[in-house]
């Protein structure tokens, strides 16, 4: 079986005045239609970068990617992405901001029935009573909340997040994981996603897709997560094999603390990097509900 979403031997090169810089080499990854892919790393290898190339909204250096047997060359509407950043249009309304990707997928329903469905995927996200309320007088886990409504709003083919519940306290990210887990399963999109957090990974994915360092990063390991679906959060780690599973990816991480190799001259200095990564690999150890 073809599959769904394809991204073969993807690079990412920028020009700089010391060379180019490779930020991405060779990265090959399939998806198959309707699994939840994670995608994690240190800092900075590149993540977020992939995932802006399969948005469209960063052009390849090299490579191709398919989906659903058609080439990406572009950003479009079979694709769905929620930020980190909401990045809702503060003079309209939730409403507002969800309808205005639906009116340009359903251009032949009514009105009305466009407003029905940018409702209906608020109060499925739990903003059925704040649908009028612009973005100035929503908390920033309600905001993220309208940035979700609006991408599975589209029906796209592919949904695409790029640490949408890094900005948030545990308790908030913890419930909106969950309304993120709800939605899918009610559609079973096909869905990438870009995340630091370990626990977070293993919660909501399929597969989770460990990235090697920088520079000219790709996939180092692939781990299966084959927890019955659907999850709770206290059924997932109560399965035996969740805390070998959480060990297997901290080892890959520790073992990827540091860059492969030392910087070109004027970029970030090797020590900070592993600052930063140590610090999230401290995080990652922390458990569940003790963030």
């Amino acid at each position: 079986m073809n599959p769904y979403l394809s991204l073969r031997n993807v690079g990412k090169t920028y020009p700089t005045p010391k060379g180019s810089a490779v930020i991405v080499e060779d990265f090959n990854l399939s998806l198959r239609q309707g699994e939840f892919v994670c995608l994690i790393g240190h800092s900075g290898c590149g993540k977020s970068t992939v995932l802006s190339m399969v948005a469209g909204l960063n052009p390849l250096s090299s490579g191709e990617m398919i989906l659903a047997g058609k080439k990406i060359e572009g950003p479009g509407p079979d694709r769905g992405v929620v930020f980190q950043a909401p990045c809702l249009l503060p003079w309209m309304t939730a409403l507002g901001n969800v309808q205005l990707g639906v009116d340009q997928i359903y251009p032949q329903s009514t009105r009305n029935q466009r407003r029905e469905i940018a409702a209906k995927f608020l109060t499925l996200v739990g903003l059925g009573d704040a649908v009028h309320q612009k973005p100035p007088e929503l908390s920033v886990g309600m905001r993220q909340r309208v940035g979700l409504a609006r991408a599975f709003a589209l029906d796209p083919r592919l949904l695409l997040l790029d640490e949408p519940f890094g900005m948030l306290d545990s308790l908030t990210r913890f419930e909106l994981q969950q309304v993120l887990i709800d939605l899918w399963n009610e559609n079973q999109k096909t869905a990438l996603m870009v995340t630091h957090d370990v626990d977070e990974a293993l919660f909501l994915a399929d597969r989770i897709v460990m990235m090697t360092n920088g520079p000219a990063a790709r996939v180092g390991d692939i781990l299966e997560v084959s927890f019955p679906r659907p999850r709770g959060r206290e059924e997932v780690m109560a399965h035996p094999d969740y805390y070998r599973l959480r060990e297997y990816l901290i080892e890959f991480l520790e073992e990827h603390a540091y860059p492969q190799q030392t910087p070109p001259p004027g970029s970030a200095k090797p020590q900070a990097d592993a600052a930063s990564y140590h610090a999230m690999v401290e995080h990652a150890r922390v458990p569940v509900g003790n963030d």
